[in-house]
């Protein structure tokens, strides 16, 4: 994946390898010791049920979506379902 800044990413539309619009972009939660990213904090569409998701949902709502799920950064973020 190429480099991207993180005010780059933020508020972008996320989207499933299957084309299932999930949400945008809330924030990326990291690893303060290690610098490892670990998960993207999805605010889903209103039409999207989050308990028919794989995927955790934070206390917010939130999706929670582990980083190494990503697979492209264009347009979209788009994560394997």
């Amino acid at each position: 994946m190429s480099e991207q800044l993180a005010k780059n990413l933020s508020g972008k539309a996320v989207m499933g390898s299957d084309g299932t619009q999930l949400g945008s972009l809330y924030n990326i939660e990291m690893d303060i010791d290690s610098g490892a990213l670990n998960d993207l904090l999805v605010s889903p569409h209103s039409e999207i049920l989050t308990d028919q998701l794989q995927f955790d949902v934070d206390e917010q709502g939130r999706i929670r979506v582990p980083v190494n799920l990503v697979q492209s950064v264009e347009d979209y973020i788009v994560v394997q379902r």
